[in-house]
C-alpha cells in the first residue's frame, strides 16, 4: 500500500502523506516514497510543467514524526544503518527544500519531529489554528539533526536552542511569531486559505520564480560577496532579455495580464462552463 500520493493537474502538484491511522508517521518506506515522488518533481518543476508543489496530508495531524515500529526497528541498527537510513531523510529535505517552483505547506494538526523539518523546507507554510509544533526528539535521546539547518534558517539559532533543547510545543501562533509558518487561518478556513495562496503563486512569472528561488539560495551562502554581486547582476540581465521577462514588462506596460496568467485564467473558466 502506498503511504503517499503525488497528483498534478494545471501545473499544481499535491504531494499527500497518507497514513492517517499512524497521524502520518515517518517510516523507511514513507521517506523511500517521497523520495522518488521529489525525484520526479524535480523534472517536471525544472521544465515548467509543475508551477506550484503543495505539501499536505489526510486525517488530524500533519504528521507525528517517526513511526513507532520504524523506531523499534532501529534499536537493532549498528552505525551504518542509521547513516543509511539517515542520508536518505537528509535527501528528503534536501530534495523539496530545493525543488525549482514555489512549495506550499498546508499543516491542519499536529507537526512533530522530522514533520517540523518539512515546513521549515517549504517556501509558504499556512497553519490551522489547531496546528502544533514541537522539536521532540531529546526526550527520547535523540536530536533533530538531519532537520535543522532548514528550522534553524526558519526560527533563527536562538530561538532554535530554546526549542531544540526544551522539546516544548509550539502553538499555531507561536509558530507563526517565530516564523516557521507564514499563516494562521481558522480551522474551517485552512483549504481556502491555501487555494487563495494558490493563486497568488500562480500569478507569478513561471521562469521568474525558479531563478529567484535558485538566487536566494545563492545569497544565503554568502550575502555580501563580490562573486554574489555579480550573480545577482546576471540573473536580472538574463530575465530581462529572456522571452518571458520581455512578455511580463510588455504586458506591465500595455496594462495586460500576462500570458502565463491569461492561460491559467482561461483554462479554468473552461473548467467552470464544464
Amino acid at each position: 500500500m502506498a503511504y503517499s500520493t503525488l497528483k498534478i493537474e494545471d501545473g499544481v502538484a499535491r504531494l499527500t502523506l497518507n497514513r492517517p491511522e499512524v497521524h502520518n508517521a515517518f517510516d523507511d518506506s514513507l521517506i523511500a516514497e517521497l523520495n522518488v515522488h521529489l525525484n520526479e518533481l524535480h523534472r517536471l518543476a525544472g521544465t515548467g510543467d509543475v508551477r506550484v508543489m503543495v505539501l499536505g496530508s489526510e486525517g488530524k495531524s500533519f504528521s507525528a514524526g517517526a513511526d513507532l515500529n520504524w523506531m523499534k526497528r532501529m534499536v537493532d541498527y549498528d552505525l551504518d544503518d542509521n547513516l543509511a537510513d539517515s542520508r536518505k531523510l537528509a535527501a528528503l529535505m534536501h530534495g523539496l527544500d530545493t525543488l525549482p517552483c514555489p512549495t506550499l505547506c498546508r499543516v491542519q494538526g499536529a507537526a512533530f519531529g522530522g514533520a517540523v523539518g518539512l515546513a521549515a523546507c517549504c517556501d509558504v507554510v499556512i497553519a490551522s489554528d489547531k496546528a502544533k509544533f514541537c522539536l521532540s526528539e531529546v526526550k527520547i535521546g535523540l536530536s533533530p539533526a538531519v532537520i535543522s539547518p532548514y528550522v534553524q534558517r526558519a526560527l533563527g539559532e536562538r530561538q532554535m536552542r530554546r526549542y531544540a533543547l526544551t522539546a516544548e510545543v509550539m502553538d499555531a501562533p507561536t509558530a507563526l511569531a517565530l516564523g516557521l509558518a507564514h499563516q494562521v487561518v481558522e480551522h474551517d478556513g485552512l483549504d481556502s486559505a491555501v487555494d487563495a495562496m494558490l493563486v497568488t503563486l500562480l500569478a507569478g512569472s513561471p521562469q521568474a520564480q525558479r531563478a529567484t528561488k535558485a538566487l536566494m539560495a545563492t545569497v544565503a551562502q554568502a550575502p555580501d560577496s563580490d562573486a554574489t554581486r555579480e550573480h545577482t547582476c546576471q540573473v536580472i540581465a538574463k530575465l530581462r532579455v529572456s522571452p518571458e521577462g520581455q512578455e511580463g514588462l510588455s504586458s506591465f506596460f500595455e496594462k495586460r495580464r500576462p500570458n502565463w496568467v491569461e492561460s491559467n485564467n482561461t483554462h479554468h473558466a473552461s473548467e467552470r462552463r464544464s
